[in-house]
Order: C-alpha cells, then sequence, then structure tokens
C-alpha cells in the first residue's frame, strides 16, 4: 500500500549526537539531494534521492527547491499567557513580574480569552517551524485545557502544566497547596498521554511556592512516575538572594527542588545562569535538563549562559525562547543571540552544535528523542522546510557560502520566521507560508 506513504525532496539535514561528545562530523547526516519518505505520520527512510526515488513508484513526492529540511525546532522553556505582553519595556526579573507578568496572566482566569491566546501562541510557534514545545500554562486550570485543546487539534507534540503558586503573588494568582494539587491531579488525568499531549508539574519558582506546596508537587511526580517537572532556576542573582532568605535550611537553589523531590528525569530548570559546579553535577547525575534562553537572558539582563560549563558536567541542555521575556517565537532567532553570549566568554557556538540544540538536543533534554528530534526511522514526521532564498539578503549571503557549515550559520544569523517555508507535524502541514 503507497496510499498514506508521501516523500519530501530538498538538501536534508539532522543531528546524530551532541557534537561536543562525538565531534562535528559524526554529530549530523547530510544529504546534498535528498528524500524524506514519510508514512502514517512517522519517518519511514530517508537518503540520497538518487537511491529512494527508484523505490518510491507510485508515491507522490513534493520536490522543494533553494530548500533545506530539518527536524522540527523543540522550544524547551516558553509562556504561553505571556504572549501579548513580548516586548514589555524596561524591568529585570523580579520587577517585570509584578509589572507585566501578573497582570497580564490575571485574564486567563476566562477560558474563551486563553482559547484566543493559545490559538495566536500556536500559529506562531508553527511559523517559526516550533513543532514540539515545553509551556507554562497560568495558576488557572483552565488556561491549560485551553492549551492542550487547541494542540490537540492540530494533533502536536506539545507539554503543558498549570502554574503552582501559593505565595509571594498578588491575590488574584494564588492557590493553596491542596487546590494546586487537585486540580494538577485533574489536568493530568484528562491530558497526559493523550494523544501526542503531556504534563508537566509546573511550581513557578521556588520563591512562590510554600514548602506545603512543593511537598504536594514533589508528591504527583510520585504518583505519575512519567510526568514533566518544569521551573525556573538560578536566572537572577537577586532571584537567588531571595530564594536564600526564605529557604535559609538549604544549601543553594537547586538544593530546594532537590529536597522535595522535583528533580531528575523529565524535570527542566529554565536558565541555570549562575549554578556553581556542586549544582551541575548533581543536576547531571540525576538527569535533569536545562533550559538555554539566549534572548530573554539578555532582555532581563540576567547574565551570560556558560554552556561550556554544563558540556564539562555532562548535563543534558535545550533550547528556550522563554516568551514573553524572550523576544522571538524563532529558534533561529534563539541561536543568534546565543552565539553572541558564547563570543562575549571567548568561546564559540558551532552551527552544528545550533542545530543539536533546536533539534536532538531538546528531545533528548525533554526524553523525547525516541519519538522526535532527527529523522531516525519510526519517529514521528515532525519536519521544517527552510527556505534559502526568505529574503534578498539571505539569498544573496548563500551564494557566497563555500561550505554547508557556512550556510547553516548563515541561516542561524539571518533567519527569523520569513526563513520558514513550510512546517509539518506527524507528517501533515500545519503551517504553509506561501
Amino acid at each position: 500500500m503507497t496510499s498514506h506513504r508521501k516523500a519530501y525532496r530538498a538538501a536534508i539535514l539532522h543531528s546524530l549526537a551532541d557534537p561536543a561528545v562525538v565531534g562535528i562530523e559524526a554529530s549530523y547526516e547530510y544529504f546534498e539531494d535528498g528524500v524524506l519518505v514519510i508514512e502514517n505520520g512517522q519517518i519511514a527512510r530517508v537518503g540520497h534521492a538518487a537511491d529512494l526515488l527508484p523505490t518510491l513508484k507510485g508515491v507522490e513526492v513534493t520536490e522543494y527547491q533553494d530548500a533545506l529540511i530539518t527536524p522540527g525546532f523543540i522550544d524547551t522553556h516558553i509562556h504561553y499567557p505571556q504572549t501579548g505582553m513580548i516586548a514589555s519595556y524596561g524591568e529585570q526579573l523580579l520587577d517585570w513580574l509584578n509589572t507585566y507578568t501578573f497582570p497580564t496572566e490575571r485574564r486567563f482566569e476566562d477560558k474563551a480569552h486563553a482559547a484566543d491566546v493559545a490559538g495566536i501562541f500556536l500559529k506562531e510557534l508553527l511559523r517559526n517551524g516550533t513543532t514540539t514545545a515545553l509551556v507554562f500554562g497560568s495558576v488557572h486550570k483552565q488556561s491549560v485545557d485551553a492549551f492542550f485543546e487547541a494542540a490537540e487539534a492540530l494533533n502536536l507534540r506539545m507539554i503543558a502544566g498549570k502554574v503552582l503558586m501559593d505565595r509571594n503573588a498578588p491575590d488574584y494568582l494564588t492557590d493553596t497547596p491542596e487546590s494546586g494539587y487537585a486540580e494538577s491531579k485533574e489536568l493530568i488525568e484528562r491530558w497526559h498521554g493523550k494523544g501526542r499531549l503531556h504534563y508537566a508539574v509546573t511550581p513557578r519558582f521556588a520563591p512562590t511556592s510554600t514548602p506545603e506546596q512543593l511537598s504536594l508537587a514533589g508528591k504527583l511526580l510520585g504518583e505519575y512516575p512519567d510526568l514533566y517537572m518544569h521551573t525556573h532556576l538560578s536566572e537572577n542573582r537577586q532571584e537567588i538572594e531571595w530564594v536564600k532568605e526564605l529557604f535559609p535550611e538549604r544549601k543553594g537553589y537547586l538544593d530546594v527542588y532537590d529536597h522535595y523531590q522535583l528533580i531528575g528525569p523529565r524535570a527542566v530548570f529554565a536558565h541555570g545562569v549562575h549554578l556553581c559546579d556542586e549544582e551541575c553535577q548533581r543536576l547531571a547525575e540525576t538527569g535533569s535538563a536545562v533550559a538555554f534562553c539566549p534572548t530573554s537572558n539578555l532582555f532581563l539582563g540576567s547574565g551570560l549562559f556558560d554552556l561550556a560549563k554544563l558540556e564539562h558536567h555532562g548535563v543534558r541542555v535545550g533550547l528556550g525562547t522563554d516568551v514573553g521575556a524572550g523576544t522571538s517565537f524563532s529558534q533561529l532567532q534563539s541561536l543568534n543571540e546565543a552565539y553572541k553570549i558564547m563570543q562575549l566568554q571567548g568561546k564559540k557556538l558551532d552551527p552544528f552544535k545550533s542545530l543539536y540544540l533546536a533539534t536532538l538536543g531538546g528531545a533528548e533534554a525533554l526524553y523525547l528523542d525516541d519519538k522526535i528530534g532527527n529523522f531516525a526511522s519510526g519517529k514521528d514526521a515532525d519536519f521544517v522546510v527552510l527556505d534559502y532564498k526568505a529574503t534578498p539578503l539571505i539569498d544573496y549571503r548563500l551564494q557566497q557560502a563555500k561550505s554547508l557549515a557556512e550556510k547553516l550559520f548563515a541561516l542561524c544569523m539571518l533567519g527569523d520566521d520569513r526563513a520558514i517555508k513550510e512546517t509539518f507535524a506527524a507528517g501533515v502541514s500545519v503551517h504553509c507560508r506561501d
């Protein structure tokens, strides 16, 4: 039967492993004239057009000129309720939360509003080639229902959760340890594992949860062993000092989460800008992950993420936009800023490492690399088509490129949503620029 098979022809590039572990040359596979074969929403084969085309009699082949097919991008940290406050002026983290974030999130008590924003949010992700994201909702359970309903309709692989926050926030945005636990459990039962959806237990960050709430968050993770845990860690120096004041009995910020059984596989900590060696070692040995959020760290003045340090300790690292503190839904723009963050530390970010961070690295951080992240046979057919002629400048620059690495780097520096020609989720086109 060929009725459920389709094929796509263009240049094709995907990651095989972390360049920091296996070296650059062994980290990727590239077909200058390639074919990607999709069957029932999954990857069937990938290879050279000359090898595969003769085997595809009767199969529809879509050919893209001047284009590069890569796996869909993966965003390991983003806030969907903050879509409408992206690019809000003039604050660092704690003042920014009080000035912009909390008033904006108040509106998500209204499910109709949440549904409207969820639709806009997912459309932006797909316009930017992002097919999987780890997503903060608001404190309202209806905000998570609205998000999952929108993601389910598009058959997207998405992870999200209701914010847990029972102190140090406005009364209109706080829950209680008991209500947070009960509402999270209700959402888990309704959504976790439904289609391609997953649930994340989501304390906003240690300062906005009491010990009682953090303890119940840990209880949820114990009751449902394949859940995610999603929160913030060591983003801002003032924040770190606040955590020390609130939890003087703990060794440090990460130890707060550790004490309440909130670290381990599928635990993702956003930022980690100011981690010590001991914390990096603990993250590595527990299989926890950190989301590197370049545009947000620069926008809020939080600091420079030390990727080399986390690599040295073997910590899983994914790439995050952190919208709305992050300034773009585009992971190409995230990689643009990540390169500059490395430069400011006297280091480089190789373009093949960039590809890895945005695709397979994110999948590994989320323990989804058996399902997404590259074009291994049997994985979900989540992929994007990048346009070499997206803008006059990109077109002209790529004409000067003498190698694949140079082309890839130029796309990371100059690309944004305009570079995304088409986005596919489970083999179905979910965004087409033209």
